[in-house]
């Protein structure tokens, strides 16, 4: 009778993306950075081991063949009290930089489960020790740093996923089946809107004395962002809706939800952007604009040029419970979208409709998704679908650099993440008022200004004061994010 270990091995082969490759014994060493070898178990590192981090982690140890041998989190509490339990054998830490420097040589991924702020810094410190990395969306919180994490993904030849489960949904692939089939004509506009925020925004800067809980070292959590006391309106979730830490409605759900337009259609990075947003204000006191927290709600528009040279694709993002108007042939009482949000695809020919993650993809009027039942399945899905996204990056950092498939590895996740933070550049320079200034009537309150990108050059041309939101100065001592 041969050992268990050896039929799970054998079999988490034949179920993968190797099965058909021939297997070696070689122990990591030799192989070098990037590599895992067959013989081993991939080795995670979790950078943020509580909140989001707490599920991913979980997810990946489904598998047999992961072992969760590090955990790093500045806030020793609720989640991550949870992870340490289970996973009793993971060293642990408190700064991802100390943790880096001294399991290089036990680990070989990173899971990367931070707020927003932290993303880019640990993202790449760990790339530049040659491990595969799963970061949370969005990827990053500025432009800059989506560019130079693409680009550091393929200098360093790491596996990489962001964790949009979506995008190994079975929904996304049915939606391109459906839309390649012709069923809706060519796509000019699309539309896409969640019920987010679902946390404080729109809210003035907290203050006040508060001490700091002896669990969480406040420092390590600032990390990048600036020098400010502890305040408990942050932390452990609200952050979310701060420019300082988080990348608001737009940031936390558009990884989600437009990822269907980034997937199906040809486009990559937007030429323009503008927006309309609701704030909170005080009479007509325009100074009390709340300029360091993300607003209530926004409609944001964005235009790509198609790639493949057809006419500019319009797309429009809507959340804090606005919405785009319902379409005629949605019936009254038929749902549009779900709880969480919705993307809509007109075309020359008909619309399809989609839930959150691209999930229920529906031609409307519903009346015609008779036909769509004879549209063939041509794109192979991810065994799992939304939850085999965790999956698919294991198998694919055992496969190695440039072998195994993800769903969505940085060279797609970057662009992407880019773009839609080309929505949150608008908002913020909607939100700007020069310093300089005071009084009513005198701010630089840009109100609905279109700015116009320059991609190459990650440039805004018409308007330079939005610039300084592309890339941010980090903190003394956390350096600046160059390859």
């Amino acid at each position: 009778m041969k050992p268990k270990n050896q039929y799970s091995r054998r079999k988490f082969i034949r179920n993968s993306a190797l099965a058909g490759s021939a297997f070696f014994i070689v122990p990591r060493h030799v192989l070098g950075r990037g590599h895992v070898a067959p013989s081993d178990k991939l080795n995670i590192a979790g950078i943020g081991a509580g909140g989001k981090g707490e599920s991913d982690l979980a997810n990946f140890a489904k598998s047999p063949n992961v072992n969760i041998v590090a955990l790093c989190d500045v806030d020793d509490r609720l989640g991550t009290v949870n992870s340490r339990k289970r996973f009793p054998k993971a060293n642990f830490y408190k700064d991802f930089r100390e943790m880096l420097q001294k399991e290089a040589k036990n680990i070989d991924a990173c899971s990367i489960s931070t707020p927003d702020h932290t993303h880019a810094v640990a993202t790449l410190a760990a790339m530049q020790l040659g491990k595969h990395v799963y970061t949370q969306k969005p990827l990053t919180h500025d432009i800059y740093e989506a560019r130079i994490l693409a680009q550091a993904a393929k200098k360093y030849r790491v596996v990489t996923q962001m964790g949009n489960q979506g995008g190994s949904g079975d929904g996304v692939r049915r939606m391109k089946e459906i839309y390649d089939a012709g069923l809706i004509g060519d796509i000019v506009e699309a539309q896409a809107w969640t019920n987010r925020p679902i946390w404080p925004q729109g809210v003035a800067k907290p203050s006040g004395n508060h001490p700091v809980p002896s669990e969480l070292n406040w420092d390590l959590w600032l990390g990048t962002a600036p020098k400010e006391d502890y305040n408990p309106a942050y932390v452990p979730f609200n952050w979310r809706g701060f420019w300082a830490y988080g990348t608001g409605a737009l940031g936390d759900m558009a990884c989600h939800i437009m990822d269907p337009i980034y997937r199906i259609l040809p486009i990559d990075y937007p030429t323009s952007a503008e927006c309309s947003i609701a704030n909170q204000w005080t009479g007509m006191n325009q100074e009390a604009n709340n300029v360091d927290s993300c607003p209530v709600a926004s409609i944001i528009h964005l235009e790509y040029p198609r790639k493949d040279k057809k006419a500019t694709l319009k797309v429009s993002w809507y959340d804090g419970g606005l919405l785009p108007k319902r379409p005629d042939e949605l019936e009254p009482e038929e749902s549009f979208g779900n709880w969480d949000g919705g993307v809509l695809f007109i075309g020359t020919k008909g619309k399809l409709l989609a839930d959150c993650y691209g999930a229920n993809p529906r031609l409307l009027p519903l009346s015609k998704n008779e036909s769509a039942k004879a549209v063939k399945q041509t794109i192979a899905r991810v065994p799992g679908g939304t939850e085999g996204h965790y999956l698919q990056w294991v198998n694919a950092c055992i496969a190695g650099y440039g072998k195994g498939v993800t769903s969505s590895p940085f060279e797609y996740a970057g662009p992407f993440t880019e773009s839609i933070l080309m929505g949150n550049l608008a908002i913020r320079s909607a939100l700007f008022m020069d310093p300089s200034v005071s009084g009513w009537g005198k701010s630089k309150f840009t109100g609905r200004k279109k700015l116009l990108w320059d991609a190459k050059n990650m440039k805004i041309t018409n308007f330079d004061e939005a610039n300084r939101f592309v890339k941010r100065t980090y903190r003394e001592g956390w350096g600046s994010l160059t390859l």
